[in-house]
């Protein structure tokens, strides 16, 4: 494995449970990523398998049939799978998202009628804040759920970028709610709405148009997600109060950049480690391009930029799993880790020359994987703002 990505203070079980995983990317996810993206095909077998493994249980506590595990431990395992292919990475996050969200802000009724199941991955989880027109801001969503004479809900609106979009049945989906608060964000509410598999319309007054057309990240579907007079119940909301959505998805969204950030590393390294093969085995003026000093300085250029991103997400999640604030931290991990995943995937893709340009080579498809780092879970420029922010309370004039 070599001496990047180490990570000190594991335990016997997580070192077990990681090298479970390294073991099934190699053998099951590296050698059909190529096939499977190409033909921007749903990786159902992979899936099967992380579910036999336990993974989509992961964070979930035990007694809820999960394998109790830290944030830590489930960023590392996302850096191994986003080694072997980004999508499925993808797959796994959005259902961790809704899982950590019913964990941390749902009712007792809700834990019990969706953790065991979302442990098992018999139910699938995706979430949905973005819109056609709102990108980043967050507040300037327009969907909207109105309260009817029996105490039950009409959501009505149209939501954007849901990835697991199809393959949920259950979706943590923000929406405005006229609460009468003076503020914008403590007037919206998560909401969780409960669908069908597949595309049309999964349930009354949802509809999933089908998968949205992407440059990388194939496999994975993503989706808008259409409501027209969607009849839901209170009993529905997440945490069964309304006017806490903003809260309750920006809590999901900064483990989210965790996970943003460890696939970073894992697409980071797997570029690395393809750059470095090559640059052993190809020949130029009478010798391995390894030996020329520019292709060697690229070697060492990325090696580090690996190794400080992967530090940087350990910190983030070893930041959350003691209970600490982790936005600084998180959002420090998802813009370092995303810069440098774009720039470690470049530079493998400059050292294997022509090649790179060929889709018979693995660096074609981290080359146009790299970019969606860059924009998920919040743009580079917003984490900016984040971190800035964050800084100036800490350092602020007294």
């Amino acid at each position: 494995m070599g001496r990047l990505r180490e990570t000190e203070g594991l335990t016997d079980i997580q070192e077990e449970i990681l090298k479970t995983i390294r073991q099934f990317v190699d053998e099951r996810i590296i050698p059909v990523a190529q096939e499977l993206e190409h033909a921007d095909e749903y990786p159902t077998e992979i899936v099967e398998g992380l579910k036999e493994l336990g993974l989509f249980g992961l964070m979930i506590p035990e007694e809820y049939g999960g394998l109790g595990e830290s944030l830590l431990t489930y960023a590392l395992a996302v850096e191994e799978i986003a080694r072997g292919w980004m999508s499925v990475s993808g797959i796994i996050n959005t259902h961790f998202i809704v899982a950590y969200m019913l964990l941390q802000h749902g009712t007792d009724e809700q834990k019990q009628k969706y953790l065991p199941r979302m442990a098992t991955g018999e139910v699938r989880g995706a979430f949905s804040m973005s819109e056609p027109g709102c990108g980043s801001d967050v507040s300037a969503i327009k969907t909207k759920a109105v309260k009817q004479d029996d105490g039950s809900y009409s959501i009505t609106g149209q939501k954007m970028w849901l990835t697991n979009g199809g393959s949920a049945n259950l979706v943590a989906v923000l929406v405005k709610t006229d609460e009468g608060a003076d503020s914008v964000y403590r007037n919206m509410t998560t909401f969780l709405v409960e669908k069908e598999s597949g595309f049309g319309e999964t349930a009354q007054g949802v509809t999933i148009p089908g998968k949205i057309e992407k440059m990388g990240y194939k496999g994975v579907d993503t989706t808008e997600m259409v409501l027209e007079g969607h009849r839901i119940s209170a009993d529905q909301i997440l945490g069964g109060e309304p006017g806490k959505g903003f809260y309750q998805m920006m809590d999901g969204v900064e483990v989210g950049r965790v996970n943003v950030a460890a696939r970073g590393v894992g697409v980071a390294t797997r570029a690395f480690e393809l750059g470095v093969q090559y640059a052993q085995q190809r020949e130029t003026f009478g010798k391995k391009i390894a030996e020329h000093q520019a292709v060697l300085f690229r070697i060492a250029e990325m090696a580090t930029k690996v190794e400080a991103a992967h530090q940087m997400v350990v910190l983030a999640a070893r930041k959350k799993d003691s209970g600490q604030r982790n936005d600084l931290e998180a959002g420090m991990a998802k813009y370092l880790a995303s810069e440098y995943c774009s720039q470690v995937v470049e530079d493998s893709f400059r050292i294997h020359g022509g090649y790179g340009f060929s889709k018979e080579y693995e660096i074609e498809r981290l080359y146009r994987e790299a970019p969606m780092l860059l924009i998920g879970e919040g743009t580079a420029d917003i984490q900016r703002m984040i971190i800035g922010r964050r800084i100036l309370e800490d350092y602020k004039l007294k």
